[in-house]
This record gives structure tokens, C-alpha cells and sequence, in this order.
């Protein structure tokens, strides 16, 4: 991906923004540590920014990569969170969509719609954005953000929206689609494999629905999670804690293997299971964020006619996704388990980080 820093030059408006100069941030300070502390409010640094008091945000397992130094992008100090909604505070001078007061949906991706790679709908690469927030500038887990590229990077709410569900559509909601069922060419009939039934994939299973395949067969170490893809759609479970997952799949599929492998935990014995378990002519989409290297079995694979996608979220299905929301084709708010207070975020994340104990999926926090 393309990470880069907007240039600080800019014209600030504003109407009755708060003035405070500091604000409550959840600060990411080294491997395996982070605070809630007071931080600098965001100032607008460029005319297409915004700033938003957040209302609502949420956690990422890309956040927990991040504390295990995974993503070394991500510099000590750095306020995490890339999701949340919330209220436009102050507006810069070339922002044209959105004013103060207006509610609104963040992208997870930064996007300036005017790149040659978010004229490819990209926008995950935008040479002045993509993935920055929480990333490489301040991100959603403090009381407000600074929204680069404003109006390309915002989503108007409208009046009723239940704001929750609309998190999910920050980030876990197009990552699954996007990543894992368009990459992973799910369709009519087809025979698909979730490797990973935590957050993810169970968003990549609630959206994989909308293509009408024949079977969802989830994978996961967790009975509990398991069950919960059974109530949300899945035809079939398997516990790989045995290590037989890949035969209990094999003969499950008369020994022919899934046209869809999504790979969802982002380990290399989960990507080495959708390679195991990929059929001639399928497809490998890789979600997961890899820390480590992954063998590549090519001499197994070399003949097999697969393809394998990686891909970055580039949220371009949010305006779609949020119809389907609206409509109730879709309940994101199944994924929602567990709700804080921003001064209990560190709960908030040790409920996240040890969700084989709390059983929990998507937590809320809100400021």
C-alpha cells in the first residue's frame, strides 16, 4: 500500500467548533502497550480536511496486530482506531459536502478521488491517503479525528439511521465483502470456506450470503464462535483443533474441495489450510493480516488453476453496502456483543483481545 502524510498548508473554517485543546485518546506507546490519555485535539492541517467528534468507534483486530508490532507503519504514540461515526466539528476551506453538525459515517481509507489509483477505485493506494488513520496520522479511538480528503473519506447519515450498525460499514463490513467474496468470486451454487469464524468472518459470511452459494462451511478453533455462525447463516461448522480440518473438508466435498477459500485469521497455518483445501479452478481470497511469512506450495498447486488475491480494503462498496443495511438484507449489528465508555476502553480491548473467555465479536465505544 501507498502511506504517505498530507502537506500541512491549509485555510480553516469553522462554526462553533469546540475549544477545547486537548482531548481523551487511546495512544498506542510501544509492542504490547497503550493508554487512554490526554492528547492535542486535531487542528486542520490541509483545505480538504475535517474534523470530527466521534460519537461512536470500535476495534479492529488490525488494532491488535498493530500492539503486537506486526505493522511497523505504525509508530509509537500514534492514536489507533480506524472506524467510528460521529459529528462534523470544523470544516477546511475547499470541503464542499459536508458542513458542522452534519452526522457522518468514516471510511476506514483515506481517499482524494483524484489519483490514478483512486480513478481505479483504489483508493486503499491514494498517493496522498489510503489507509493512514490509526495508521500513520491520529485515528477514531478518541473523543475527535482529523478526516483527511473530507468529502471523498465521509458518509452522510441520514436522520434515523441506527448509528451502531452503521460502524460496521466503516471497515469490517466492505473488508469482508471486498476482500474476501468479491476477490474470492463467490456465486450462485458454489461451495465456500470461511477459515476464521471471528469478526471477519463472520462479516465475509453474512455477505457472502447475498450471492446465494450452495454451502458456508466455517472453520474455527472456538465452539462458541462456531455456533454463532450456525445462527448466522453457516450450513456447516468444523473445529480445526485436531489439525483434520482439511480432510473433515475433503469429505465433506466428496473429495473435491471449496470454489472459495477466504482466508480470515491472517496466520500461516490458516492460509495453508485454504491451500489444502482450494479445488481445481477456486479461488484463495486472503483477508487476514499476515505478520509472518507463509509457505506457498506451489509444487502442489503449480497445476490446480487457482488464483490467490490479496487485497487492502478500498471501502468502494460502502454506498452499496449501506443501501443493503438500510433495506435489511444485512444486520451488522448481529457482530456487536459488548458496549463501553471511551474511559473504558482498556476493558473495551481486553474483552476484544481475549474473546475466547468474554465470547466477544464487535465491541461499541462511545465518547
Amino acid at each position: 500500500m501507498t502511506l504517505t502524510t498530507l502537506e500541512k498548508s491549509a485555510t480553516p473554517i469553522s462554526a462553533t467548533p469546540c475549544k477545547a485543546s486537548t482531548m481523551k485518546a487511546l495512544v498506542y506507546q510501544a509492542v504490547g502497550k497503550k493508554a487512554l490519555t490526554d492528547h492535542p485535539k486535531p487542528e486542520i492541517t490541509a483545505p480538504t480536511d475535517a474534523i470530527v467528534r466521534v460519537t461512536k468507534t470500535t476495534i479492529c483486530g488490525t488494532d491488535l496486530h498493530i500492539l503486537k508490532g506486526d505493522l511497523p507503519s505504525c509508530a509509537p504514540g500514534r492514536v489507533l482506531g480506524h472506524e467510528g461515526v460521529g459529528i462534523v466539528d470544523q470544516v477546511g476551506s475547499a470541503v464542499t459536502v459536508f458542513k458542522p453538525g452534519d452526522h457522518v459515517l468514516i471510511s476506514c481509507v483515506s481517499a482524494c478521488g483524484k489519483c490514478v489509483y483512486c480513478r481505479k477505485q483504489m483508493y486503499s493506494h491514494c498517493t496522498t491517503g489510503g489507509w493512514i488513520l490509526g495508521n500513520t496520522i491520529d485515528g477514531t479511538q478518541a473523543e475527535f479525528v482529523r478526516i483527511p480528503h473530507a468529502d471523498m473519506s465521509l458518509y452522510p447519515i441520514p436522520a434515523g439511521a441506527d448509528e451502531e450498525a452503521l460502524v460496521m460499514l466503516s471497515d469490517i463490513l466492505p473488508t469482508s465483502f471486498e476482500c474476501g467474496v468479491l476477490n474470492g468470486k463467490v456465486e450462485p451454487g458454489s461451495i465456500v470456506a470461511i477459515v476464521g469464524a471471528g469478526p471477519i468472518g463472520l462479516a465475509a459470511l453474512l455477505t457472502a450470503q447475498l450471492y446465494a452459494p450452495a454451502e458456508i462451511i466455517m472453520i474455527d478453533l472456538d465452539d462458541n464462535r462456531l455456533e454463532v455462525a450456525k445462527r448466522f447463516g453457516a450450513t456447516s461448522t468444523v473445529n480445526s483443533t485436531d489439525d483434520k480440518a482439511a480432510d473433515a473438508i475433503m469429505k465433506m466435498t466428496a473429495n473435491r474441495g471449496v470454489d472459495t477459500a477466504i482466508e480470515a485469521v491472517g496466520i500461516p497455518a490458516t492460509f495453508e489450510l485454504c491451500e489444502k483445501i482450494v479445488t481445481a479452478g477456486g479461488h484463495i481470497a486472503n483477508i487476514g493480516v499476515h505478520g509472518k511469512k507463509v509457505d506457498l506450495h506451489l509444487e502442489k498447486l503449480w497445476d490446480r488453476n487457482i488464483s490467490i488475491t490479496t487485497r487492502l480494503v478500498d471501502t468502494a462498496t460502502i454506498p452499496m453496502l449501506f443501501k443493503t443495511v438500510s433495506s435489511n438484507k444485512i444486520d451488522p449489528k448481529l457482530l456487536i456483543t459488548h458496549r463501553f465508555k471511551l474511559d473504558k476502553i482498556l476493558d473495551a480491548y481486553e474483552a476484544f483481545g481475549n474473546a475466547a473467555k468474554t465470547k466477544a465479536l464487535k465491541v461499541i465505544i462511545e465518547t
